[in-house]
């Protein structure tokens, strides 16, 4: 969508004389879409409702929505619907905003695979809930994120996952030679609504943020058209939860710190470095009794693990082992991923053709090579692609189907009539052939290169 158009559909929902109020309380030369609003240090956060409902921050959020999209909730209203349906509705959404009245609705039920098997069940609200979340958690994100530890990388404005690795490569490089990988299980699903809603309170005094936080995390799920209860756990899909996962965990962080640890923790995956395993096998039980006491969360054991980081992986990376300074490699579980879904896109049952099955693996290249190509393992790069090359000759020469067709296709591109006869003639399967010299000449680098196929090679860290 052009910005003339995004801009005129913001105009639309909250345009003059739809936020009244709100829009002249905005600060004079308050600049749209940029920064949040000001506010003062958390312990002392008065009337935070007014701040939410604030014209350039509801705008900020509605742009937000519509660029993150998503499915439609339990009421089925789509991310389009949502300006139009502000615009005849925000007066009255604002009002029972401002009395603390408003009640979120169910969120949707869905479960998605995950990469290591079996599902994961995500709450998906309303669009409109999203939205609200969204204005929320501008205004609060603002104040909290600065207090949140430094070794904290998930979820957080300007820090990455890419960050937290490279940090925890620095602690190794510093002599420790040992992980406390510890693995929270099911976080999201089990954090205690009473202990989390205890934690927004001592930085939040306005009641009707408290209670609208509430209501979202007990609005219920709805899954076969059945709204059941939610006495634990933030949904997932929306805005706030990564935010409310973040103050949670703070509370290790802060222990964590006070201890003396140096750790990274990137959401719900902390690892603790320590320089025996002695003392990573202590620091594994009296921090599982504190998560387990303070928080009320659970350690999953048969996951976590005290080892050597070089045997662990840590957000899909590891590291080598050694005397030399620690280089950050790609773990092998995300190796065999990487395999099997460029099986899956080079099936030739799929009935793609050799050039839509590039462009179906450009796409997915550029994600991976954008998130992997921060490893320091060039090498593991240079066979990935080789075996990607490799991968597709074999795939061509399935289309090819029989020998006379193989024959005709390697002549026509290039290969010598002899070899190419002698090619089409072998009794070797398709992953042998890949490697012959007919297929290396039909289909050189070049020319796979030409079709599409990225080069594999480390980003600049």
């Amino acid at each position: 969508m052009s910005t003339r158009r995004q801009k005129n559909q913001l105009e639309l929902a909250f345009g003059e004389g739809v936020t009244g109020e709100a829009r002249s309380a905005a600060p004079e030369g308050t600049e749209a879409d940029t920064a949040a609003p000001r506010l003062e240090s958390p312990a002392v956060l008065g009337p935070l409702m007014e701040a939410i409902v604030e014209r350039d921050n509801l705008r900020r959020a509605l742009a937000q929505v519509r660029r993150n999209r998503g499915a439609p909730g339990v009421d089925g209203m789509t991310v389009d619907a949502l300006p139009l349906y502000l615009k005849d509705h925000w007066p009255s959404i604002r009002s029972q905003l401002l009395d603390g009245t408003y009640r979120p609705q169910p969120v949707l039920r869905v479960e998605i695979p995950k990469v290591g098997g079996g599902v994961r069940a995500l709450g998906i609200p309303t669009v409109l809930d999203r939205f609200i979340q969204q204005a929320v958690l501008q205004v609060l994100q603002a104040v909290w994120d600065p207090t949140f530890s430094d070794a904290s990388y998930g979820f957080r404005p300007g820090r990455s996952a890419h960050q937290a690795v490279a940090r925890a490569q620095e602690h190794i490089a510093d002599g420790y030679g040992w992980v406390v990988d510890l693995d929270l299980e099911k976080f999201f699903d089990r954090m205690n609504h009473d202990i989390l809603m205890g934690l927004v309170a001592k930085r939040v005094a306005d009641r009707r943020i408290l209670k609208l936080i509430r209501g979202f995390l007990a609005a219920g799920v709805t899954a076969d058209g059945l709204v059941g209860p939610t006495d634990e756990g933030t949904p997932q899909g929306g805005p706030l939860s990564p935010l409310l996962s973040n103050l949670m965990l703070d509370v290790l962080d802060k222990e964590l710190t006070r201890r003396g640890h140096c750790f990274v923790r990137y959401a719900d995956d902390c690892n603790i470095y320590v320089r025996s395993r002695r003392a990573g096998e202590r620091v594994m039980t009296s921090v599982t009794s504190f998560v387990t006491k303070r928080l009320q969360l659970r350690v999953n054991t048969a996951k976590s693990a005290v080892d050597r980081p070089s045997r662990r992986k840590f957000l899909g990376f590891s590291f080598t082992a050694g005397k030399a300074p620690p280089r950050r490699r790609i773990a092998p579980q995300a190796l065999i991923r990487f395999k099997t879904r460029v099986r899956e896109l080079t099936r030739r049952t799929k009935g793609a053709s050799l050039e839509q099955t590039i462009e179906n693996l450009r796409i997915y290249l550029t994600g991976w090579v954008g998130y992997f190509g921060f490893c320091q393992t060039p090498s593991v790069l240079r066979e990935l692609h080789q075996w990607l090359r490799r991968r597709l000759r074999a795939f061509a020469w399935k289309q090819w189907r029989n020998g006379w067709n193989r024959f005709r296709q390697m002549a026509r591109r290039g290969v010598p009539r002899r070899l190419a006869a002698q090619t089409a003639g072998s009794v070797h399967g398709p992953w042998r052939i890949a490697a012959s010299p007919a297929l290396n000449i039909a289909l050189s680098n070049a020319d796979l290169a030409a079709l599409g196929l990225p080069v594999m090679t480390p980003r600049a860290a």
